[in-house]
């Protein structure tokens, strides 16, 4: 198996038997604690534009999402794990639009697998890939986990911190990396009581590894792509 890193959401990867996308601050975690309140399933937008014309056609979806960091005008919900943690979801559709971690995914639809995460489902994505790879996988598969935000070291410690699990190979541990996550830049702003409009709450969600029996894969069809739960059997 080969695992590539690659950072940031312009590039497109080009063809792998699996893309891992991850934005850990915070738009896949908030897509994980969505689907744990009971989120049906979440459509990627690539824009605001795209996004309320999306939810035109399907007036049930909500709007979730932001523009660096901020909630976005005409959106129901923003990006915050913790506001979505508590707002009722059972059976509703999101529609997101995000920064990094949504046009990652929309450039790395060219893959068998395309699977989203942030720490939360970290281990769980990494183990749900080995079994794939170890059942199904070709010759020589590459991997590539892309570390959405183009700077930040808090997605590509998540990167690395999966890179070890793929390869058994004693990488860093999850003490480490929450470590890095909550160092890097993209965090500092949590941590400043002079910005309440980032919770210090959502950087705990950010930096908990949870065991959840599903991942977050990417399905494409017909200029549509969206975020579904797979059961790991």
């Amino acid at each position: 198996m080969q695992i590539n890193i690659v950072q940031g959401h312009d590039p497109d990867p080009g063809p792998t038997f699996a893309n891992v996308v991850i934005d850990t601050i915070r738009a896949f975690t908030v897509a994980h604690f969505a689907f744990l309140s009971g989120v049906r399933s979440i459509y990627l937008a690539e824009s605001v534009e795209q996004a309320l014309s999306f939810r035109k056609h399907h007036p049930d979806c909500l709007l979730a999402g932001e523009i660096q960091g901020l909630p976005i005008n005409g959106f129901d919900l923003d990006n915050s794990p913790a506001r979505i943690d508590r707002t009722p979801l059972n059976g509703r559709r999101l529609i997101q639009k995000t920064t990094n971690g949504v046009k990652a995914a929309l450039n790395a639809l060219n893959s068998e697998y395309v699977l989203v995460t942030g720490l939360s489902n970290a281990r769980s994505t990494a183990n749900f890939l080995k079994r794939v790879l170890q059942q199904h996988s070709p010759q020589a598969p590459v991997v590539q986990l892309i570390a959405s935000h183009p700077s930040g070291d808090d997605d590509l410690a998540c990167a690395q911190y999966i890179q070890g699990i793929l390869n058994s190979s004693g990488g860093p541990d999850l003490e480490a990396t929450v470590r890095r996550i909550r160092e890097s830049e993209a965090a500092q702003k949590f941590l400043d009581p002079g910005r309440p409009e980032f919770p210090l709450e959502d950087l705990t969600y950010c930096t908990a590894e949870l065991n959840t029996s599903f991942v977050m894969r990417v399905r494409h069809r017909e200029g549509l792509a969206w975020i579904e739960r797979q059961p790991i059997s």
